[in-house]
């Protein structure tokens, strides 16, 4: 099965790729906001600097660590490289410029949830902590709710919950 994204609404449509043939031109209804939008087969309108661009999304440059993302409704696997200082988290919404943008139709989750931030100490050790925007629903580590702006110190492996997604820490190789 593949996904489309609506070019109005962002919402994923799906469908399945193996009874169609390359080249072949598809018109689509969207499911949430019923805009018709046309794909091709086999296609793709992106330069490929755009499309090395969405993938350098899912590599660690940096060395920083990364942020795993299991959604609980959908399950869609996404994964993002922490960058060093404040790391906003939040829901996907075009136009919100944040940090770790996650593609969700989770509405549990808030467009601005939470901040992991990253520091890198004297000795060349890599801290990472966790705290609240604060969010709606609030932000869980390891099944304990945060305070508003209540910070704490995660470490490689951290469960986070944000409203039905869940977001594990995997912290920078020693």
């Amino acid at each position: 099965m593949k996904r489309v994204r609506c070019p109005k609404c962002d919402h994923y449509n799906t469908f399945d790729e193996t009874l169609y043939k390359e080249g072949q031109s598809l018109v689509f209804e969207c499911e949430n906001c019923r805009k018709q939008f046309k794909i091709r087969i086999g296609t793709s309108k992106l330069s490929a600097t755009q499309r090395d661009a969405d993938r350098k999304q899912e590599v660690n440059d940096e060395g920083l660590g990364s942020i795993l993302v299991v959604e609980n409704v959908f399950g869609f696997r996404q994964s993002f490289a922490l960058r060093e200082g404040e790391n906003v988290i939040g829901r996907y919404n075009p136009g919100d410029n944040i940090t770790i943008p996650i593609d969700t139709n989770d509405r549990s989750m808030d467009r601005r949830h939470c901040v992991i931030t990253v520091k890198r100490e004297p000795d060349g050790e890599i801290s990472y902590s966790l705290r609240d925007f604060p969010s709606l629903t609030g932000t869980f580590l390891f099944n304990r709710i945060l305070g508003d702006r209540e910070r704490v110190t995660i470490e490689d492996g951290a469960i986070i919950t944000l409203g039905a997604t869940t977001l594990i820490l995997q912290a920078a190789e020693k």
